[in-house]
Parts: C-alpha cells; structure tokens; sequence
C-alpha cells in the first residue's frame, strides 16, 4: 500500500533559482509535491526523491504567480452594440500574462450577461488548473445575484467572495448612499458568515465626484475601510489623488495596469509612476494593488459623452509594469512584486501570493530581461519558454 501510494506523488524540483517570495530568499531549490510547496531550501538532491522531474533554473528568477483581481472572464462591454460584447477569456492568455489566481466580475454590461454564467466559468477555470473566484453584482444598484441577496451569494456558494459595484461614472445607476450601505453591509456580512473577504469593489469612473460616495458610505455605516476597494484609481490625477488620501486612512487603492497614458488612456497616471507617488505620500505598500481590467472593453468617450472608439483590453499590462517599476523607477523586485502577488492575497484574504512550504505551488520564473520563461500553477507547469504548453477546454 505504501509503494501504491508513494507512485501517486510527482515531485517537481526548481534548482539554483533566485527566489523572490516575494521577499528576497537568494538561490535556492525549491521542491513541489503534486499542487503545494513542500521544501525552499539549498541543494536540495533530486536523486532521493521518487518520481521527480528536475529544471535547472540557473541565471533566472522565481516569484509567486500574478494574482489578477479585476477580469471580465466571460467578457464586458457592448457599449458600442451587441456586436462589441468582448468573447470570454482563453485560460492560454491568462497564464502567458503569468496570472495563476484570477477574480472574474461583471460590468457594465449586467443584462445579457449573469452571474450564473461566470460562476460556470470560474469553476471551468478552476478544472482548467489555475484558481479562480468572483465577485456577485454589476455596474447597477440593486444588483444582480444568483440567489437574490448579495449576503447569500457570499455566504453560500463556493467562489464568492464579495460584490462589485459602479460609482462616480456616467455608467453607473446612480446609486444612493443608502443602497451602497446597505450593499457593503450586506457583503461584509456574506463575508464573515461565510468566512470569505466579504469586500466591496468600487468601479471609478472620471466624474468629479472621484471617491466621495465610498467618503458617504464610511460615514454613513460601520463597514471597516479595509473591506471597500475603489478600483481604476490612476483614471486621473484628481482621481489618484483622492485615492491617496483614502489610503491613508486605512483603506486599499486598486490600480489598473491598462488605464495608461502610454496605451491611448490620455489623463491616466501610469501605474508605475502612481505607485512611487503613493510611497511617497506615504502610503502602505501593502494597501496598493494592481490588476488588468483584462478582457473588458476599453470604451473612448469624448466630452459630450459620445462614444468614439472601442477595443479590448488585454494582460500584457501587468508584466509590463512590474517591469517597468523596477527598470525604469529603480524600485526592488521584492517590493515591486507585492501589489501583484502578496498585497492582493492579504486584501482578498486567501491563502496565495506567497512561495513558502505548504502554499498552493504557483510560480512564476523570469530571465534576466523579466520575461516570463514558466508558469506553474498549483504545481503543474502551464507555460514553457514563455508559450502557454496547457490550453483551455476547446483552444486549438
């Protein structure tokens, strides 16, 4: 019985890597069992262990998976006609992007699409071999649930972990601040009767109102403010600025790698640069974190509110600024992975974003330029020489 059992484990061991944890570890070995991290440790020997499939890693970089906290996995948009409904995500250009723990959510668009049909694609995702969760709710108020209450969603169904909403943008429904108590309140009550973050998720628009609903809903009811996360923050300076102010009071500011001057976006601050200003106002790293927005639509509106271009936002985005805080704005690897990695986990409270034993084995491994060489999710190796060597259910 004891041999029948050993032959069910695969071992895995990374050797001569710099590891990044995110904290700095220096070169290390580092040997997975199956999905998790078994042993971080120096000169780790391959021939005593059974059933292991050994990569030398000399010369490259190894750091936790991208935890992405902001994707329409089953697509967004539509605001130029049913035709401009983006497609669902493709598990090959989640994990070439180098995300491992994606958080699918809905958006402006909550009428031809439910949170039924992205609770079905997480868990296909989660099949696929990445981890993946959701966010109940849409751009509206009262929102869209599965099981009528944004309470229940949390509570009860697996992969649920808090509700999204829109404000501060024309798209919105124009919520009151008693419908944004009375929705926060009700996810910080899924939460903790569902032992879950429970969190609030606050899309921003451009409106100079910035963060004064989410101001009314801290004065207005007893939600903690780490439970309530303003996202696409860097949309302007104004904006950002009011973001900053609300970090440091305790709170979380979501970045979105694609909303950048660089990418068409004209007012953005490019997430980068937002983050050495957040540092330098003194805000806590580990309250800043950065997602893609990926898969949505990336709507272009003039002045008077007219539509004037439409495309799909991608993943790219995030490698690139992880890039370029450490090439461009000197910041250290080990801190300039946490908004992408650790900081997100703490906020989202799940058990990721981490390389320690015990962890889920999701792993990243970059050469010297920062491009992505592997991807390993919860242990099995899904990218290879930067090319996605697993694909989704019906890729080609």
């Amino acid at each position: 019985m004891n041999t029948i059992k050993s032959l069910s484990l695969q071992f895995t061991l990374l050797k001569n890597a710099a590891i990044y944890a995110p904290e700095a570890l220096g070169e290390k070995d580092i040997l997975i069992c199956n999905d998790k991290i078994v042993a971080i440790e120096q000169n780790i020997d391959a021939s005593t262990i059974p059933n292991c499939t050994s990569l030398d890693l000399t010369g490259l970089t190894v750091c936790p998976g991208f935890i992405d906290q902001h994707i329409h996995l089953i697509g967004g948009g539509g605001e130029a006609g049913p035709h401009t409904r983006t497609p669902e995500v493709k598990l090959s250009s989640l994990i070439e992007a180098g995300i491992t723990t994606a958080v699918g959510l809905l958006g402006t668009d909550g009428m031809t699409r439910h949170p039924e049909t992205l609770l079905a694609k997480v868990k296909a995702l989660n099949f696929e071999g990445i981890t993946a969760y959701m966010l109940t709710g849409a751009y509206t108020v009262p929102t869209p649930t599965i099981t009528g209450q944004i309470d229940k969603d949390i509570a009860l169904i697996d992969g649920i972990i808090g509700v999204k909403t829109a404000i501060s943008d024309h798209r919105s429904s124009a919520p009151t601040i008693a419908e944004l108590c009375r929705l926060s309140t009700q996810a910080r009550v899924g939460g903790l009767l569902g032992a879950k973050a429970g969190i609030s998720v606050f899309h921003l628009g451009s409106s100079k109102k910035t963060l004064e609903p989410i101001d009314h809903i801290l004065a207005n009811c007893d939600v903690p403010i780490n439970k309530l996360l303003p996202t696409h923050v860097n949309r302007n300076q104004v904006l950002f600025d009011a973001a900053i102010a609300f970090a440091l009071k305790g709170g979380y500011i979501d970045l979105t790698s694609g909303i950048n001057p660089e990418l068409g976006a004209r007012n953005a601050v490019k997430p980068s640069k937002a983050v050495m200003q957040a540092l330098k106002a003194g805000v806590a790293l580990d309250h800043i974190t950065i997602s893609s927005d990926g898969n949505g639509s990336q709507p272009v509106f003039n002045a008077q509110g007219q539509l004037t271009g439409i495309t799909v936002a991608g993943f790219a985005s995030l490698l690139a600024e992880l890039k370029d805080m450490v090439q461009k704005e000197g910041l250290c690897l080990s801190e300039a992975l946490q908004p992408f990695t650790s900081s997100v986990a703490q906020f989202l409270q799940i058990d990721k974003g981490h390389l320690k034993p015990n962890a889920d084995a999701d792993i990243l491994v970059l050469n010297k330029d920062m491009n992505i060489e592997y991807v390993f999710a919860k242990g099995k190796k899904m990218v290879h020489n930067g090319k996605a060597c697993i694909k989704g259910t019906f890729e080609e």
